[in-house]
Formats: C-alpha cells, structure tokens, sequence
C-alpha cells in the first residue's frame, strides 16, 4: 500500500493513432513541471502516476496546472487481491467525513471476481457500519469514494479539476502582442491551452512608460509561463514610432497607425523565431482600434494569420478568466503601457485605409521597422 497522485488527461483520448504522440509530450511536461518535488512519473493502464511525493499540496498544485491534464486525485494505491483490505483502508478513508456519501466503482480489469455494483455494496455497507454519522444519497452526496480496480486497486476521495486542454508543443509556435492590460495575457494562455507554444512581443516607449511598466510586462509572462512552459519576451522599443506617428500625421489616426507597426515588427518577429501564427487580445467593439473596421487595416500588414481568442468576450468574462489563471492582479496595477501614450480623444472607429496609408507615406517606415527590431531585448521567464 503506498500514496500516490493520479493524474487524469481527457481530450487526447480522441486522437486515435496519434495518442502516442501527445502522451508522449504531455508526460515530458509533468515531469519538467513536478521533477523537484516527486519521486518518479510513469503512465498505466490510462492512468499518469506520481510517486515518492516529496509535497503533496504543491504537486497537486503544478499539475493541474499543466495544459492536458483533466483531474488529479491524490489516491491510496494497494494490491487488488485482499477485498478485505480493501474495505478496512476504504472504510479508514471515510474517518473524519461527515454528511452524505457514496461508492463509485469502476473496473478496467473485467476479469475482477467482484462488479463494480456488489464492490459499490460491500463497501458502502463496511462504511455505515463503522461510521453511523454518514448516510449515503447516490444521487447528489457530499462525498464521493472513488474506487478502480486497474493492475492495482485506486481508492480517492478528492477528484481535483485541471486547466484541461493539449499538450504545450503539440500545435505548433505562436506570438502573442503582450501588453500590460488584462486582455492580452489571457489571450496567450487560451492559445496555449491549445498546444501552442508562445512568445512574446512587448512594445515598450521609453521614458513615457517607466521601468515599472516594463516589469510588470515581465512578471506576467512568468505567471502564464508556468503553464506556457515557459515564454520568451521581446522588448521592442517604440518610443521613435509613436513620436513620428505624434508629429507627422492625423491626431485621430495615431492609435490605428501604432497598431499596424506594432503588428508589422510583431510579424517579422514571429517569422524570426518559426512561429505559425500572431495572438493579440482584441475584443470586437472594446476600444476605437478594435472596431470591425480598425481590425481590417490591422490585418492589412500582416503576412500571418491573427489568432484572437477573446474577440467575442465581454470585459467580465476575460477578468473571470484572469483571476482564474492568476493574472488579474498584476494587470490591474496602475502602470501605464505604450498603448496609453499619445491616445487621440477622438480616435477614428471607421478608419479609410487611403488617409491611413497617405499618413504612413510620410514616414520612413523600413528605417523605423528596422531600428526597433534592431533594439529589442529578449528576455527569457
């Protein structure tokens, strides 16, 4: 008998012949996520086991935490052969349990003496026995027992949710446009969530925006790093753009012009680094430059396709989503990011691409599209 960590994966059951593929990534990502706090990790029988757990609590928490993974349950694990000892550590578990509960059996080993309804029976009545402040309810209890009977027989109580998902690798490479507001990073961790491995781009307008705007950029992508395996930063500096932008054309144009250099540098970037695909975190309608119009003239300068996951989320739902994933917080702290520097008052919602490439041909767009790439810092979390 021993204590285990099962972990459970859901969508790769359906990839028929190519499940090995995306086992096989999503077992070298638990072991890179949990290779400091557990023993060893190996699949079987359907099942992910962790043993010689050194922290249980933290192991659970990386875990689920790992795109692919569905459940975790920390479990008793005990040779399936000794029913009774089955029922003794079964009816040890419910110690401390009060309220309602019941059994849940299941075996994959079809050649076990014993169905899952009578091991249902023999176990729930151990338990009434021995603990009478327990009633069952098979239909909504408070507690329920899980049982499998597999190479060994698994007994858990805690059934823990997981961000689900594929594998990150098994999808392809992605960059995400990551600036310091709630948006983006959630857009990156859907992405992620996919399979997708991501970079990222941050346009940084120094000394309009300080140090601490920039750092605030860099401790995001360590907090989506951790289920992202990890996101490489580009600093671009983009303080001579927005001032050329600022100078030379349209007040009302400034915000949409910013955003095709933006996507013009994040592009070539991408292109750079073998990435497949561009991920910003747009929502139609949510400010002037992401209007259906402004978003055509955006995509416009881009040889890639745009992913935009939140395109249509309400404000509400993308901060759900931050708050789950651990994000909200920093993006609500007060720190200014480039998007906010020169913002028009009257920003155009229904941009005409022919005012917008007039004000583009008054400035030298290769010269300054070069000099930003030519700066940027890389910075790895």
């Amino acid at each position: 008998m021993r204590e285990v960590l099962l972990a459970k994966f859901g969508e790769i059951y359906l990839k028929g012949l190519n499940r090995p593929f995306f086992m096989k990534m999503l077992m070298r990502r638990i072991r890179e996520r949990v290779k400091d706090v557990c023993g060893e990790v190996y699949l079987s029988d359907s099942r992910i086991y962790m043993i010689d757990v050194k922290d249980m609590d933290e192991c659970v928490r990386r875990v689920t935490r790992v795109f692919g993974v569905h459940s975790v349950s920390p479990a008793i694990e005990m040779e399936k052969d000794d029913f009774e000892k089955i029922k003794e550590t079964a009816s040890r578990m419910m110690d401390g349990v009060s309220g309602t509960f019941k059994v849940l059996a299941r075996r994959s080993d079809k050649h076990y003496p014993i169905d899952s309804p009578e091991i249902n029976a023999q176990l729930g009545e151990r338990i009434l026995m021995e603990h009478p402040q327990l009633k069952v309810d098979v239909k909504k209890p408070q507690n329920v027992l899980n049982v499998e009977i597999r190479d060994s027989a698994l007994l858990y109580l805690k059934n823990i949710p997981a961000y689900g998902g594929m594998p990150v690798g098994t999808n392809g490479r992605a960059t995400l446009l990551l600036s310091g507001g709630i948006d983006s990073p959630v857009a990156g961790w859907m992405i992620a969530k996919r399979g997708v491995k991501i970079d990222a781009v941050h346009f940084y307008s120094f000394p309009y925006t300080s140090e601490r705007a920039k750092q605030k950029v860099i401790d995001l992508a360590k907090i989506i790093s951790e289920s992202c395996c990890g996101v490489r930063v580009h600093i671009v500096p983009f303080t001579d753009i927005q001032m050329q932008i600022h100078e030379k054309c349209m007040d009302e144009y400034t915000t949409i012009l910013m955003r095709r250099y933006m996507m013009r540098i994040a592009d070539r970037i991408a292109q750079k680094n073998g990435s497949q695909a561009l991920i910003t975190g747009e929502s139609i309608g949510q400010v002037a430059s992401q209007t259906i119009y402004a978003l055509q003239t955006t995509n416009a300068v881009c040889s890639l396709p745009v992913f935009r996951p939140l395109i249509g989320f309400d404000k509400q739902e993308i901060i759900d989503i931050a708050v789950k994933i651990g994000t909200f917080e920093t993006s609500s702290l007060p720190f200014e990011d480039c998007c906010t520097v020169f913002t028009p008052r009257h920003p155009a919602t229904h941009p005409k691409l022919e005012k917008i490439l007039e004000c583009e041909e008054k400035l030298d767009s290769e010269a300054l599209i070069q000099a930003a790439i030519d700066g940027v810092e890389v910075i790895e979390t």
